[in-house]
């Protein structure tokens, strides 16, 4: 079964994911450190997990599995669930896979080191409409991809 598994502490994506699940008829579980607002649907749930570090990432990974497709910015947690076979997305639209993991590790790392140092202060940008968009089109391309394997 194709379910939607999202880091939504943080993820300002959540309308477009509810969009795409909506229109293919998918379940998507929300997993937080907090409790949050919702639509009443069938289709959708939340998951509080404890406010341990990762707690949230922890058990998305215990649970993803080949053909689900993940929702998330954070790259180990992307990394854990490449390696179980589920689509990893990220919120700008932008696909992880096993070609680019790696990279993205990588960089994930020097930026931690020289945000230490006090090299690179602040973080990306804000999401914009453009990221918008461009999400909501990998995760409907993503969904028809995973479909037609099936």
């Amino acid at each position: 079964m194709l379910d939607i598994y999202v880091d939504a502490d943080a993820c300002p994506v959540k309308p477009e994911v509810y969009r795409v699940a909506q229109r293919y008829g998918m379940s998507v579980t929300l997993v937080s450190n907090a409790w949050m607002r919702i639509p009443r649907e069938d289709w959708l749930r939340l998951v509080v997990v404890d406010g341990q570090a990762d707690a949230a990432d922890d058990w998305i990974a215990a649970r993803a599995s080949e053909d689900d497709i993940v929702i998330s910015g954070d790259i180990p947690l992307a990394a854990r669930c490449l390696a179980k076979g589920s689509a990893v997305l990220d919120l700008r639209g932008g696909a992880f896979t096993a070609d680019n993991i790696g990279e993205a590790l990588a960089s994930r790392e020097l930026l931690s080191h020289l945000r230490d140092l006090g090299s690179v202060t602040g973080g990306p940008p804000s999401i914009g409409p453009r990221d918008r968009s461009r999400f909501l089109h990998r995760l409907d391309e993503t969904v028809r991809a995973i479909r037609r394997r099936h």
